[in-house]
């Protein structure tokens, strides 16, 4: 009887002057992208809102999760699409609600509510008069009782310019800025549990992020490389990882190991890694890099030890998991996918010629003596010489046309 659409609302685009429509644009290219394999529907923005028909019945749940996946969506509702008029709002209402008792357990819906929003300020009839009339409609035809605060279904109507949308089934998006509004960022990106919600979280804010990763290849066997691939497409339905580049640190560890102090060797580590990203990242086009660091959780995240760190780095350093705690990181990881892989056994540099006291106040001083013995800057182009990437679906992401290293296809 109605047509079947996906009723997509964005909410911090909405905040948006002058450039809004550039971020529309690109929230659309990246739906556009999300759909490409389930029929790939045609996209219509309607009064800051983006319609998916649903036409076909069998891909339309894909469509929806799809939709729901990607950033800058606030949610996605499974709506009926019919005209403004009165009759219609009800009958949708009515075929709204049949639905939602169907789809809920025996006897677990037992009270409603109407919410309606009217966009269109040339519609005769008020908001408040048609939760009133449809509410009216609805509990006549299937006795339910009404309950405005917490109610076991509610049916949504929006009428906006042209058109009306009615739907119960909502799905949450994860809101913030469409991948690509953002510019080009390169993560440190380890297997474990910190480094991937870290690239997720830029991700969300509308940031292409390129991950490197460190192996402790050869000194190490691999299996920390295959774990960040399998996180990068657990986070690739989102849209926003574009290309990883994994490189073998182990020799390259080893060689500070032995000729620098002990206590600063995990310093000296990321110095080395905070320069080969940005020799990545002037190749990406990258603007920033981003660590999954949280403040003082362990001994190369304290203040002084950042600051030492961050010294050899001429982009920003982004870390936004700076004040979140470990409990705080973990339960996001599960949201995500990507804990169950970051806890599988593997080895990686973090803990390859691991001092027994490292330094938790060095200064800038310490480390520059430290290095004073090391080719920094050879070590940085075998470094990236010796990398291998891969790419990702990623909508807003485009390749660099020379990278350093060997391709390895996906």
């Amino acid at each position: 009887m109605f047509e079947r659409a996906a009723l997509i609302h964005y909410h911090e685009i909405g905040l948006k002057g002058r450039n809004r429509a550039t971020f529309e644009d690109r929230l659309r290219n990246n739906l556009v992208f999300a759909v490409r394999d389930v029929g790939a529907p045609p996209i219509e923005r309607i009064a800051s809102r983006f319609i998916v028909p649903l036409t076909d019945r069998a891909v339309a749940d894909a469509v929806l999760s799809a939709c729901a996946a990607v950033p800058g969506v606030r949610r996605v509702s499974d709506a009926l699409v019919l005209s403004r008029e009165m009759h219609d709002i009800r009958a949708a209402a009515e075929c709204a609600m049949e639905q939602a008792i169907e789809l809920a357990a025996a006897g677990s819906v037992r009270t409603f509510a109407v919410d309606a929003r009217r966009s269109s300020t040339d519609h005769p009839v008020p908001s408040a008069r048609t939760n009133i009339e449809v509410g009216a409609h609805l509990q006549g035809v299937f006795g339910l009782g009404v309950d405005l605060s917490d109610p076991d279904v509610t049916v949504h109507i929006e009428v906006v310019q042209g058109a009306a949308y009615v739907y119960t089934r909502r799905l949450p998006g994860p809101g913030g800025l469409p991948v690509g509004s953002s510019g080009v960022v390169v993560a440190l990106l380890s297997a474990g549990i910190d480094s991937p919600v870290a690239a997720w979280r830029v991700a969300r804010r509308g940031a292409v992020v390129v991950g490197v990763h460190f192996s402790g290849s050869p000194q190490t066997t691999d299996t920390s490389t295959a774990d960040v691939y399998d996180i990068a497409k657990m986070l690739s339905p989102y849209g926003g990882i574009g290309r990883v580049y994994a490189i073998p640190f182990g020799e390259l560890q080893r060689e500070i190991a032995l000729a620098c102090p002990p206590h600063l060797r995990v310093l000296l580590y990321r110095r080395l890694m905070v320069r080969v990203a940005e020799a990545i990242a002037s190749v990406e086009g990258a603007k920033a890099l981003v660590t999954g660091e949280s403040l003082g959780q362990v001994a190369s995240q304290t203040l002084d030890n950042i600051a030492v760190v961050d010294a050899v780095a001429t982009l920003p350093v982004l870390r936004p998991l700076a004040g979140s705690d470990k409990d705080e990181i973990i339960t996001e990881a599960r949201r995500l996918g990507t804990y169950e892989i970051s806890i599988r056994t593997h080895e990686d540099c973090c803990t390859l010629f691991m001092p027994r006291n490292p330094a938790t106040h060095a200064s800038v001083a310490e480390a520059e003596a430290a290095e004073a013995g090391l080719d920094v800057d050879d070590m940085v182009e075998r470094a990236t010489a010796s990398s291998v990437w891969r790419d990702f679906p990623c909508a807003a992401y485009k390749p660099a046309r020379r990278p350093p290293g060997a391709c390895v296809n996906t």
